[in-house]
């Protein structure tokens, strides 16, 4: 893979870390508050949950952000759900969303719809990337990635692999490793997307651009 020069971040990496900020003040104060309405010690929740009590413990005190696979442990571990862990009310955990309510916004030349509830451990949205935008951006975020090619051509790059996915043709990948995307068709490509980037911004999606092209 191309070697790429370190480039100064861009000003969406500070909206994704106040994202990121503000998820963890509100997952860590009812982590350690439901652990202890559920009874258990550090050292028992943390056994149970698969994680070292001091893991659990930066997670209590926001040092560490969950992941998703974390949060649906601990949900166990204390009779609960994940959207109560996320400090969601019952008024916020709306089942459906309705199409006029999808309000399209932008970011790095991309549109997107929200298709899902806020506040979720998982984030599902409709997307379009119109040709020759964000071709040379890397990504690599905490979580999880799923898409799905709902019209057009799609050029997806995982680490040194390039994969071409038509219509209907989907994608599952750590979101770790290093991707990128871009449309192959000129009118572009619309996608059903799904991560578990916790609570992010649809900034989140755009780490960093590097220099270069996709091949």
């Amino acid at each position: 893979m191309t070697s790429h020069e370190t480039e100064p971040p861009s000003p969406d990496v500070a909206d994704v870390a106040d994202g990121a900020a503000a998820a963890v003040s509100v997952v860590a104060p009812q982590l350690r508050a439901l652990r202890r309405r559920a009874a258990l010690t550090l050292e028992v929740a943390a056994r149970s949950a698969g994680l070292s009590p001091a893991h659990l413990s930066r997670l209590e005190t926001g040092q560490r952000q969950p992941s998703l696979p974390m949060l649906l442990s601990l949900a166990r571990v204390y009779g609960t759900t994940v959207s109560e862990l996320l400090g969601e009310t019952a008024a916020d955990r709306d089942a459906v969303v309705r199409a006029d309510a999808m309000e399209p916004t932008e970011a790095g030349g991309w549109t997107y719809w929200q298709a899902g509830g806020a506040g979720r451990g998982m984030q599902a949205l409709r997307v379009h990337v119109p040709h020759g935008s964000q071709g040379d951006i890397v990504r690599v975020h905490p979580g999880e990635e799923w898409l799905y090619v709902l019209r057009g051509r799609l050029r997806l790059r995982l680490g040194d692999t390039v994969h071409r996915l038509g219509q209907g043709d989907s994608a599952h990948f750590d979101s770790l490793t290093p991707h990128r995307i871009a449309a192959r068709d000129p009118d572009g490509v619309e996608l059903l997307f799904v991560h578990t980037l916790l609570q992010s911004p649809t900034a989140a999606l755009c780490l960093g651009p590097t220099p270069g092209e996709m091949p």
